[in-house]
């Protein structure tokens, strides 16, 4: 559990990210396509291509700090699309 002080915004990466990317790596992809700050303070999530691993990082007032999840964490909190039933239309009476 990750506890965020107050005025600290959390920013997500749109797409997948290359989970081979390290700290500085990440911080790069930071500053060039999110024109952020990396040493701003606030957390940057990624995630990889099948969404199985998700990575967060941030600038902890000493360094940049790397948090990463794997498979089973994220399993349980991805969202399940249930589609409804398809809906007939309304047999014709013929006289």
């Amino acid at each position: 559990m990750m506890i965020v002080p107050a005025g600290v915004k959390v920013h997500l990466a749109l797409g997948y990210t290359d989970m081979r990317k390290g700290i500085d790596g990440l911080a790069m992809l930071v500053q060039d396509t999110q024109k952020q700050d990396a040493f701003s303070g606030h957390l940057f999530a990624f995630r990889g291509k099948r969404a199985r691993i998700i990575k967060i990082q941030f600038w902890d007032g000493n360094g940049l700090c790397l948090c990463g999840s794997a498979a089973g964490a994220i399993s349980r909190i991805r969202p399940t699309i249930r589609r409804p039933p398809p809906i007939s239309p309304p047999a014709s009476k013929t006289p």
